[in-house]
Formats: C-alpha cells, structure tokens, sequence
C-alpha cells in the first residue's frame, strides 16, 4: 500500500524528517561549491579542471545547465514546500531565503533557456546570467548558494527553539 504524504504531514508530523534530507541535498551542493572554490584559490587548479567532488569522475555535470537548472528548481520546490511548517520569526528568514532562491532559480532559467536558445545574453561567447555579468560564475554561485542557506539555517535554528515555535504544526521545537 502506497503511502502519500499530504502538505499538512509534510509540515506536520514529517516536517523534521523533511527539513533533515532537504538540509542534506543543500549541504551536499554548498558542499561541491566551496571544494570548487579550494581547488581554484587553493590548489591553484586551473577554473576547467575544479569541477568539485562529482564534477570530477563526471565533468559534464559541471557544464550541465539542465543540471544547475534542476538543482535550482529542487531548492525552489524545497523551500515552498516546507515553508507552511515554519512560523513567526523562524518564517521571516524562511521567507527572506525563499525570495532569495526565486532570483537565483530565474538566473538559471535564462542560463538555461541560453543553452537551448544558443542566443546568449549581450552577445557573449556562453550563456551569462544578469549578475555573471558583474561577476564570475564560480564566485557569483558560491555567493548565491551562501546567501539562500545562511536565512535558511538562521530559519530552522529559530523552528526549534520551543518560545519561536508558537503556531507551527510540527515537532521540530526542542524544549530549553
């Protein structure tokens, strides 16, 4: 028998159990960009050969924008998803986090929509998004991905602190 998990359960009784795997897959990805980052400005490993931990054994995931796209896409989808279970402050960085992702994922779309296109953006050479045009790639997505967790991570130490808890379904609060 099939069981299916419902919003309510999700930000419910599953929230904790949600928040754990999707804090996981967003540590893993954080994860990949600063070993990038350690290759380039540590090992001083040339931009084309820092691929991160499975950019190595499989370098096309680096240069996949269906892949970025995806990922970006889970984090958007994560983050609305678990938004119901948060409330009061713990839901303001929830949400700051949220917003910040609907930028980051509409980067990814153009890059994206480029790749397919093959009309890249002010006629450069690769797909650019709107801030890589101020920035370089490597180091605009490290920004990206630490500007989306740090409101995410301030959100679910404030979910469970029992007196930020007020109004939440679910059993993430731990009592002080």
């Amino acid at each position: 028998m099939a069981t299916t998990i419902s919003a309510s359960t999700l930000n419910g009784r599953h929230h904790k159990a949600a928040l754990t795997v999707f804090l996981l897959i967003v540590v893993a990805h954080w994860a990949e960009h600063l070993v990038q980052a350690v290759q380039v400005y540590v090992w001083g490993w040339p931009l084309s050969e820092a691929r991160g931990v499975l950019g190595l054994p499989f370098p096309w995931l680096v240069t996949s924008e269906w892949m970025h796209y995806g990922y970006a896409l889970l984090m958007l989808v994560g983050l609305v998803m678990l938004r119901r279970g948060f409330a009061g402050r713990s839901r303001t960085w929830w949400n700051i986090s949220l917003g910040i992702q609907v930028w980051h994922h509409m980067e990814h779309l153009l890059l994206l929509v480029q790749k397919i296109t093959g009309l890249y953006l002010l006629g450069r050479p690769v797909p650019t998004s709107v801030l890589q045009i101020f920035l370089p790639r490597m180091e605009l997505h490290l920004f990206y991905n630490a500007v989306v967790f740090a409101p995410m991570v301030v959100a679910m130490l404030l979910h469970r602190r029992a007196a930020e808890h007020g109004g939440a379904a679910c059993t993430c609060a731990v009592a002080h």
